[in-house]
């Protein structure tokens, strides 16, 4: 259940198996996340990439924005989003039965559009900005960690290199007037009512500092940091499971047609509720089937920090430890011998009983440092699905082909068409 690996000079030890998993995941004084790349770093930086009382500042703050009658509030925004993309559908099918299209850049639209309205609410236009400048980075990301990797070439002033340090520096810029703007508002006390994530985070930093001093709140900069993770962890985690789950309905019709079912019964004709949500269970059961078979991130990493023991392991100090998810839910060992199946029954039960031990499956990490925004990514997929079941048949083009690809998080290489049918 173990591989070691050298990358450069860097010892690897991979771990597949659950209860060491469980050790590494929960152990935040020993194993740590390592210091991320700088092209990492450029891209998204925030939580994500802190540590000790840092991290726990951070969390602290943050994870108000995501209680449930927090999430509840963003139902509108997303309501909003997904019927703009359903239009432009409607719209393509208006003079034909069924119409193909590749739906991997339109989801990253919505998911986009999504983070753009519950992220900065009257300040849309320029969250609109963001994501388009995100998206450029991080394409731009991509296309360096597909290179050929030469020590010392990020310093270079090469127009790859240029441009990517003019779209951060223009990020920050507009982020910092968004942020100063709704700071001004708050200290004079005409602030919204806005309950959109970077108002929620900026009451609960507030709340910090009125009660313990600026010691224990986020500065500008940190706020800014995280404005940019809710929106790459956000619109690519939920933008991928979308995607997955569409071409995963495709092939398997008589799951989509349960699932089209269920929603008829829980909504009918009307607009997900936050309540209704709950009571998807056939979707929830395919949605976590697919985050088995695709995860978001295929493995994550941990640096063991000193000298431990690791089941029978001796574990020297700076070593990595990959826990590879892609290949626990994949092992038949964990999930029996259909593992390669797409049988969203095996979670008919719940995730507990799916598998033999819940450390098999985890798709946003677990422990402490799980995915802080993995309700809000389910949440906006279950809307987005339930609306577009509501509306439309559909299935696998002949001109699709099946080529994920992993820079940064799954993705399909060669795109998603599918053929519409409207109902």
């Amino acid at each position: 259940n173990h591989c070691y690996a050298w990358i450069g000079p860097e010892p690897r030890i991979f771990v597949m198996e659950p209860e060491l998993i469980k050790e590494i995941v929960t152990n935040n004084t020993i194993f740590k996340k390592p210091k991320p790349a700088p092209l990492v770093q450029l891209l998204v930086s925030g939580i994500s990439s802190y540590e000790d009382e840092k991290w726990a500042k951070h969390r602290k703050i943050i994870n108000t924005a995501f209680y449930a009658e927090k999430l509840k509030c963003m139902l509108p925004a997303m309501h909003t989003s997904c019927e703009d993309m359903i239009n432009k559908w409607e719209i393509l099918l208006s003079e034909n039965k069924s119409y193909e299209l590749d739906v991997h850049p339109y989801f990253e639209d919505l998911t986009s559009d999504v983070i753009s309205r519950t992220a900065f609410g009257s300040s849309y236009a320029e969250g609109t900005r963001i994501f388009h400048l995100q998206k450029e980075l991080a394409e731009l990301t991509r296309q360096a960690f597909q290179s050929v990797y030469i020590p010392g070439w990020r310093y270079l002033p090469t127009r790859t290199n240029r441009r990517m340090k003019a779209i951060d520096n223009e990020l920050r810029d507009i982020l910092r007037k968004i942020v100063s703007k709704r700071e001004r508002a708050m200290k004079v006390g005409e602030a919204s009512d806005e309950e959109d994530l970077l108002g929620i985070l900026l009451k609960s930093n507030l709340k910090e500092i009125q009660e313990g001093g600026r010691k224990f709140g986020m500065t500008t900069d940190e706020v800014i940091e995280e404005c940019k993770i809710f929106y790459f962890a956000g619109q690519e985690s939920s933008s991928n499971l979308l995607i997955w789950t569409m071409v995963l309905l495709s092939m398997h019709q008589n799951w989509q047609a349960r699932a089209r079912e269920e929603v008829q019964q829980v909504f009918q004709n009307n607009k997900p509720d936050f309540e209704g949500l709950s009571r998807l269970k056939i979707v929830t059961m395919i949605l976590n089937e697919v985050l088995r078979l695709y995860p978001p991130a295929p493995y994550f990493v941990r640096k063991a920090y000193k000298e431990t023991k690791l089941g029978n392991m001796s574990i020297p100090p700076e070593v990595i430890l990959v826990i590879p998810t892609i290949f626990v839910h994949h092992n038949p060992e964990l999930w029996g011998d259909d593992v390669k199946e797409f049988k969203p029954e095996r979670f008919a039960e719940g995730i507990a009983t799916a598998t033999k031990n819940r450390l098999c499956f985890l798709p946003f990490s677990w422990g402490p440092r799980i995915c802080i925004g993995n309700n809000f990514a389910i949440m906006e997929t279950k809307i987005a699905l339930a609306m577009i079941l509501q509306r439309f048949a559909f299935q696998l083009s002949p001109s699709y082909t099946h080529a994920p690809t992993y820079v940064v998080t799954l993705r399909p290489q060669c795109g998603a068409h599918l053929i519409l049918q409207k109902l």
